[in-house]
């Protein structure tokens, strides 16, 4: 068990072991999420979903860029991460009733995940003095909105939501001031981690789905032929989400940060990519996996339309998140995924009378068709333009 080998402060190195056991513990703060969104599917609930993930995200995002700074195979980092992990099962609990009997325990391990991954860097970055002032200056602001979530935690009504705002407002101020600073980023420890917490959002939606099963088959209701195809279309749905993103965005956007030299680029391209627009892909995820439950609680109703439009909101957020990211890291625009939003508003917005199961199958034969159309443009015809060109000189 001695020396175990620790990466040099240069080389790039893949998810520790410890990282994804700290990252399973997200797995039950996701499904708490989701269960505020089926059971509170309205503008107010929406957006106590929005700060409460706000909030998860960026202590999430604070350990994944404390171990790409540090090893994350030393005894220390896998300790921390053990401790984190021990935290976020209370935290992921207290989302029960994150504005009532849960908000003291809540605000408490948020504040100390969000803590940890800090002090951890400014314990263990002693050889890189730019670096390491870069930490502590993030610490400092983080601890004042840290500051702010604990006497939100502590207060009531309408004060803890608002004290809650205000700390998410200095957090985020936190990691935009941080662009300006020196840190240690590793490109490919960055697209697997949030590579990993895409998956654990989609997880969920296995779980969303999966759960109306078991409640009717353990009422004696058994498998009928709806329930079976909403079923289907819904994993045809996830199995589409995973190829939009792992198919061709996640390693193309590696391959730009790679390509990176300055720090303070490769930096703030982790910051934009990851940190901002992972934000949008991965909340959007919990919000599609909330509409699929509904949908799978009743596939033979007309899906309500808090539901229509948490579904719609959910794709396109997942969508236009992988947009942002691709013109972030090349310029270019998908532009078959700016149509395919388009397209599900009115899609959305034409199926009031639709059965949530016609609904989910139209979805799932849109979203194929505008793959298949990207698939077109970037793989196949691309490699034609060059052979019709040749033709037309040889002719």
């Amino acid at each position: 068990m001695r020396n175990i080998p620790v990466p040099s402060r240069e080389e790039d190195f893949t998810a520790d072991p410890a990282e994804l056991f700290f990252d399973l513990s997200f797995v039950f703060a996701f499904s708490r999420l989701v269960f505020h969104l089926v059971h509170y599917p309205t503008l107010r609930g929406f957006g106590e979903f929005v700060l409460l993930f706000s909030l998860i995200w960026i202590a999430w995002s604070n350990f994944t860029w404390g171990a790409n700074a540090v090893a994350g195979n030393s005894r220390f980092v896998r300790a921390v991460f053990m401790l984190a992990t021990a935290i976020s099962l209370p935290m992921a609990a207290s989302l029960e009733a994150p504005f009532g009997d849960g908000s003291i325990v809540f605000a408490i391990t948020v504040s100390a995940i969000l803590t940890m991954p800090i002090m951890t860097g400014a314990a263990l970055l002693v050889d890189d003095d730019a670096v390491r002032s870069s930490n502590n200056r993030y610490l400092l602001f983080t601890v004042a909105g840290i500051m702010l979530v604990i006497v939100g935690g502590f207060s009531g009504g309408g004060w803890q939501i608002g004290w809650w705002i205000t700390a998410l407002a200095v957090l985020i101020f936190n990691t935009v001031d941080a662009g300006g600073g020196d840190w240690l980023v590793r490109p490919g420890h960055f697209a697997e981690r949030h590579g990993l917490i895409v998956i654990i959002a989609l997880g969920e939606v296995v779980v969303a789905i999966g759960a109306p099963v078991v409640e009717s088959l353990s009422a004696g209701k058994g498998l009928d032929g709806t329930l079976v195809a909403a079923l289907t279309a819904s994993g045809v749905l996830a199995g589409i989400l995973w190829w939009s993103y792992f198919d061709r965005p996640l390693p193309a956007l590696e391959h730009r940060h790679e390509q990176l030299a300055e720090p303070s680029d490769r930096s703030r391209f982790a910051r934009d990519v990851y940190t901002y627009n992972h934000f949008f892909i991965v909340g959007a995820v919990l919000l599609a996996a909330a509409a699929l439950e509904e949908i799978m609680l009743h596939p033979g109703d007309p899906l309500p339309t808090s539901f229509r439009w948490m579904l719609f909101a959910g794709l396109s957020a997942y969508l236009l998140g992988v947009v942002l990211s691709v013109f972030r890291a090349y310029s270019v625009l998908a532009v078959e995924r700016l149509f395919v939003v388009a397209a599900l508003a009115a899609l959305i917005g034409a199926s009031a009378s639709w059965a949530g199961l016609w609904l989910l199958i139209a979805i799932d034969l849109l979203l194929l068709a505008v793959l298949a159309v990207e698939h077109y443009r970037v793989e196949v015809a691309h490699r034609l333009v060059p052979v019709a060109r040749g033709s037309r000189t040889t002719n």
